[in-house]
């Protein structure tokens, strides 16, 4: 027996397995159960979307032989016959090669005539905006007043073209493209069935690349099946699709965040190594931002099956929402500017550029004055009623005590907090390191304590990045242990934060005290803002 493809084996039968269209669904099938039948239905929305699928579910309720329902048998001569194509009473035509008027009238001759095998004669038009504005002539009267037994059902993928003659005479049901998460979970359905192995996060790009087209997502699956030789993997699908990993868009916000150009730079020269798509990688970048801003306002709203989860929200904690919301347009304004670069490379690098320079910066760079004599010490408003954001270099902060060394380390481990900062890291290996206590350093082996709150920093590849810079900082092959437990002493992320907000006290009160600052307020009626106040690193 031939191969059948999966958009035809797995097209929907009925109302109960067709996917992602439940509004048009519950209105056919209430006036199905209540005979409110009319006589001429429109189908419109893009490709793929089950336009053509819904008109023969429709059909197959109207003429199953167990009477007029919207739980069609599928198993008596009407309902096969349609399923199969074959049905004598189905009309469907193609109005893309039916466009004249001399055609439309002979299809409508043989309206009056009764159904030879069904309870309706119906018509299926598809493509019905490719009619000629003759054709559309012809059949307004047969549209408005057809005979009892013939139902006219129309689809289309342009309504606007149709004119406002026939929509008047029609029930019209806008469907919607597909969610990514719908067309995902639909083909872990269909694969199962099948018994071919896949990856969720495999299933997730063929939904996303098929743009809300359950029958495109159908013919990538079956080019992906065929691609990985009976085996739907991440990895093979984006070869197969060329879409980027991301795991380098992750690196491109993380080396934005650690100020770090040569990373961006590294990440453009891999993506053009491997002939990925510039556009699509901007794309891509442009929803990962999206998701991180989600997780920045909404938290909740984050999916929790989402296998990149704890990635985003560490994102969402490192980068401002006002810096994640400037490189969205940043990052949308280079896609549209990529046609006009030298060359596509060039265009995705520049875009990496321009957001490596509007990063947000430790100190601003630059001090308005309202005065004609230049003071560094202060800030002003240049304008009356406008908050004072004032940048001040902080006091002298004392010295502060180092955590006690730990009793287990003998050759200048015991510093963990120094250690880490010299340790070739970054992203989430830098995370796991500043998290960690250092409890033991022996001779083979290396042991720290991880808050059971931060247990997430595990995830891979972080634990084996740290332990290969360990290695190569300590000049000695070390297996590396994490123990989950509240750790006895200061981490290194807990030291940098206390010290952070004790530079941050500082500013504020300088600013405060600075006499300038307090002269503009009494005499301009401002006020400090003290989210602008950065304290001079």
């Amino acid at each position: 027996m031939s191969y059948q493809v999966l958009a035809r084996k797995w097209r929907p039968r009925n109302f109960s397995t067709l996917v992602g269209q439940e509004h048009v669904v519950r209105a056919l099938t209430h006036a199905l159960s209540e005979q409110r039948l009319h006589h001429a239905y429109l189908f419109t929305g893009t490709r793929g979307v089950g336009k053509t699928t819904i008109a023969r579910i429709l059909a197959k309720s109207l003429n199953c032989e167990t009477g007029i329902t919207a739980t069609p048998c599928g198993k008596c001569s009407a309902c096969q016959e349609i399923d199969a194509g074959r049905f004598v009473d189905l009309l469907e035509v193609d109005a893309a090669t039916n466009t004249r008027v001399d055609e439309m009238r002979q299809l409508l001759e043989n309206a009056i005539y009764a159904p030879t095998r069904g309870r309706f004669k119906v018509y299926v038009i598809d493509e019905v905006h490719m009619l000629s504005t003759s054709a559309f002539n012809a059949m307004l009267k047969t549209l408005e007043e057809p005979p009892e037994h013939v139902k006219f059902i129309l689809a289309t993928t342009d309504p606007q073209k149709i004119p406002v003659t026939v929509l008047s005479r029609c029930l019209q049901f806008n469907l919607k493209q597909m969610p990514a998460p719908a067309i995902s979970g639909h083909l872990a359905n269909i694969l199962q069935a099948e018994d071919i192995p896949f990856d969720h996060g495999a299933l997730a790009l063929i939904a996303r690349s098929a743009g809300g087209s359950m029958r495109d997502s159908l013919s990538l699956l079956d080019q992906a099946i065929a691609h990985g030789a009976g085996r739907v993997e991440e990895a093979q699908v984006r070869v197969m699709l060329g879409s980027v990993d991301q795991d380098h868009l992750f690196s491109i916000l993380e080396a934005l965040h650690e100020g770090n150009a040569s990373a961006l730079l590294q990440v453009a020269s891999t993506l053009a190594v491997r002939s990925l798509s510039f556009a699509s990688a901007l794309q891509e970048l442009a929803a990962l931002l999206t998701r991180i801003q989600v997780a920045q306002c909404v938290p909740d709203a984050v999916d929790e099956e989402d296998p990149d989860r704890e990635r985003i929200a560490m994102l969402a904690r490192m980068l401002s929402p006002e810096f994640v919301q400037l490189a969205y347009q940043i990052v949308n304004l280079g896609r549209a500017e990529l046609g006009l670069a030298p060359d596509e490379h060039a265009g995705f690098l520049m875009t990496l550029l321009r957001l490596h320079a509007f990063r947000p910066r430790g100190v601003p760079e630059m001090l308005y004055t309202v005065r004609a004599t230049p003071r560094p010490a202060a800030v002003s408003a240049p304008a009356a009623k406008a908050p004072v954001a004032a940048v001040m270099p902080p006091a002298p902060v004392a010295e502060r005590a180092a955590p006690a060394p730990s009793p287990f380390a003998d050759d200048g481990g015991d510093d963990w907090n120094a250690t880490v900062a010299r340790l070739a890291l970054s992203g989430l290996a830098k995370e796991l390191a500043l998290n960690c206590e250092l409890r033991a350093l022996e001779e083979a082996r290396c042991l720290l304590r991880l808050p059971s709150t931060k247990g997430h920093l595990q995830m891979k590849p972080a634990p084996e990045r740290l332990q290969q810079a360990l290695s190569e900082y300590f000049g000695r092959p070390l297996v590396l242990k994490i123990e989950l437990g509240d750790p006895s002493s200061e981490t290194p992320a807990e030291q940098a934060g206390r010290q952070r907000q004790a530079r941050q006290a500082d500013a504020e009160a300088a600013i405060e005290q600075d006499l300038f600052v307090q002269e503009a307020i009494s005499s301009l009626d401002a006020s400090i803002v003290k989210s602008s106040i950065k304290p001079i690193d």
